[in-house]
């Protein structure tokens, strides 16, 4: 009756030796690092760059705990426990060695600070790593962002500029030609007429513009700007955009509950809890890439004294001269083709041909629809693919169009895997509405003190003994069973955590808290069902199956509408509220197990085995006030209970 089969024991083995597991890397202390790495293809991560950064340090008196190199991620620099000054002394040491003092990500290396955990790499390459703490409990990274809400202003007056060109050739108005100067843009008439019919249809077309005739004679223009009010709904459009490109690219490296929030009128914040790898986070958030492309000066490639002319300062009109991956400059038009506004997905691959690192591009369809116009009319001549960051633009690669574009086509270049996906990572992510810088970078210590910390985890702990000791004596060897199921409630509940490297935050350990006292709570409906069983006369096997048997509903149902709650709670919550949603509803899942299945397992182990068992260690029975042995009948009472005596039972289908 009370037997589990073989299985069953051996998915309690599997689970406790799974949660010890994924539970011990929590044991492991964090300790102060710094990371060296780049963004520079040309730059090598080796044995040289570790052993000139040991000897800087070395230099600068700074006791180094351990050091390595990882040619993915860079070299990584720890020092002892506590030791902040160490690691905030190290970062200046090395970006004043190795990047000349340059600390605003132009330099060669990117030197970012972390914590870093001291679990053992084998442990590490099964996944096994500590559960991830949030800002208010150990600290994280934080950026403060500059938006150059001047740049744009300039981005929406290009794109202006362009629509006015095509909305001239669309009406077929004669015009001498569009300039523009910041974010003022001025067309050119040599008639009247035609300077009104081009206001009329440019009012029509945008609201936004604001519209002024100049000029006398032959000298006609239309000068053109924002109004006030779009300017403001650009700026607030502009924040808004960079917040959900960046909130994007942080999501796509895998970092959990990201802040990200607008501070001041032209200010981002970001914060990233426990994050694994800083300096790529640093790296993909500092770099503020836009994709353009456009088509290389048909007379620079073709005579090279345009190229010579344009590099001794004399640009022609309508280009501009940028840098390549080769170490060379090439003639561009100002004019792009389309931007990555228009692309719609980008993933890294390699060609089949060459086996070389590529991007895969695809746009939307009024960008397919524009790249089959231009390289269908320009089949012979170079394309430039023009990566934007910071507002310094680089040519990734010029190469000839061999025929007409369409909605898919490849960018490649001299880049290496990693760039190909960081580059995918930013195009995919979405363009950036205005440029931005990093203008403050720190690691945050934890908001609410040691002390609080040090609190929350022991209102967890003593709570547990708290409960661990009240079902004790309360329900005897029942309830030492119970606390066993409540010990593997927790265990499993941290290794679930630390497998899926969820955030813990001060409000999850809250829904810890509320987990025991849940997981308990079903515990002492079983106790008690089986109490009554035994009341009602039932020989204590018989009572054991039925209460477990007739708590299960209501457990059920009671955890089931719970799950609901934390589930609205995750789905429009945010920031701590959905962490706590995360850890009540795990939580559920974990004490459902623990409290019915592995305590009704042990249950089977310490009775279920006896052939006749005659006692249930389960504290004092009561039935009108004599109190009943443990077998369910009283010492003075007959061996039969009348129906008066028992209570009244409600029976379910």
């Amino acid at each position: 009756m009370n037997r589990y089969p073989l299985w069953k024991y051996l998915v309690m083995i599997f689970a406790i030796v799974i949660g010890l597991f994924y539970t011990l890397p929590n044991v492991f202390p964090q300790v102060p690092a710094v990371q060296v790495s780049t963004n520079k293809p040309s730059v090598r991560l080796d044995a040289a760059l570790l052993d000139r950064v040991e000897k800087t340090l070395k230099a600068a008196n700074l006791a180094i705990a351990m050091s390595g190199l990882d040619p993915a991620n860079g070299v990584h620099v720890r020092f002892a426990s506590g030791d902040g000054k160490s690691q905030l002394a190290a970062k200046d040491a090395l970006i004043k060695d190795l990047n000349n003092g340059v600390a605003d990500g132009t330099g060669n290396y990117i030197v970012a600070l972390t914590n870093e955990s001291t679990t053992p790499r084998w442990m590490q390459d099964v996944n096994a790593k500590p559960m991830a703490l949030g800002l208010d409990l150990r600290g994280g990274v934080h950026f403060l962002m500059q938006v150059d809400m001047k740049g744009a202003l300039d981005r929406a007056a290009d794109r202006s500029a362009a629509d006015i060109r095509a909305l001239m050739r669309e009406k077929k108005i004669q015009y001498g030609g569009v300039d523009k100067a910041g974010d003022t843009i001025a067309v050119k008439f040599s008639d009247p007429v035609e300077r009104e019919k081009a206001s009329k249809e440019i009012a029509i077309s945008n609201a936004d513009l604001s519209i002024r005739e100049d000029g006398a004679a032959a000298d006609l223009r239309l000068v053109i700007t924002l109004k006030e009010d779009a300017k403001r709904k650009l700026a607030d459009a502009a924040i808004e955009q960079n917040q959900k490109v960046l909130g994007n690219r942080i999501n796509a490296l895998g970092l959990t509950e990201p802040i990200i929030q607008k501070q001041g009128a032209d200010r981002i914040v970001i914060q990233v809890p426990g994050a694994s790898d800083p300096a790529r986070l640093k790296d993909v958030i500092g770099r503020t890439g836009t994709l353009e492309l456009r088509l290389v000066d048909a007379d620079a490639s073709k005579n090279s004294a345009a190229l010579q002319a344009a590099q001794n300062g004399n640009v022609p009109f309508g280009t501009e001269l940028m840098n390549d991956r080769d170490g060379g400059q090439i003639l561009v038009k100002k004019q792009f083709i389309i931007t990555g506004e228009r692309i719609n997905g980008a993933e890294p691959a390699f060609d089949g041909q060459s086996n070389q690192p590529i991007v895969r591009i695809n746009t939307d369809t009024q960008g397919a629809r524009i790249l089959r116009e231009v390289t269908g009319q320009n089949v012979g001549n170079r394309m430039a693919i023009v990566l934007i960051e910071k507002g310094k633009p680089e040519v990734i690669t010029a190469p000839t169009i061999q025929s007409e574009l369409g909605s898919n086509f490849q960018i490649t270049g001299r880049m290496s895997t990693r760039e190909t996906s960081d580059i995918a990572l930013l195009i995919r992510s979405g363009s950036i509405a205005a440029p931005m810088e990093i203008i403050e970078e720190r690691t945050v210590g934890p908001s609410l003190g040691a002390e609080n910390i040090e609190r929350g985890f022991n209102s967890v702990t003593w709570g547990f003994v708290a409960l661990a000791a009240f079902i004790c004596v309360y329900y005897a060897v029942m309830g030492l069973i119970s606390t066993l199921a409540l010990s593997v409630n927790l265990l499993l509940l941290i290794a679930i955590l630390s497998m899926l490297q969820a955030t813990l935050t001060l409000p999850g350990i809250a829904a810890i808290a509320l987990t025991l006292g849940m997981a308990i709570d079903a515990n002492v409906l079983i106790n008690e069902r089986i109490r009554e069983e035994l009341r009602r006369g039932l020989k204590p096997q018989e009572a054991i199956s039925a209460g477990f048997d007739h708590a299960w509903a209501t457990i059920l149902d009671s955890n089931i509408t719970t799950l609901i709650a934390g589930l609205a709670l995750f789905t429009f919550g945010s920031g701590p509220i959905k962490g706590f949603a995360v850890v009540h509803c795990l939580g559920i899942l974990t004490s459902m197990f623990s409290a019915v299945f592995f305590s009704r397992g042990i249950v089977n182990l310490v009775y279920g085995m006896k052939k006749k068992l005659d006692k249930i260690s389960i504290g004092t029975v009561w039935r009108g006030g004599a109190a009943l042995d443990v077998a369910g009948v009283a010492a003075d009472a007959p061996s039969t209970l009348s129906e008066a005596d028992a209570p009244a039972l409600i029976k379910t289908k």
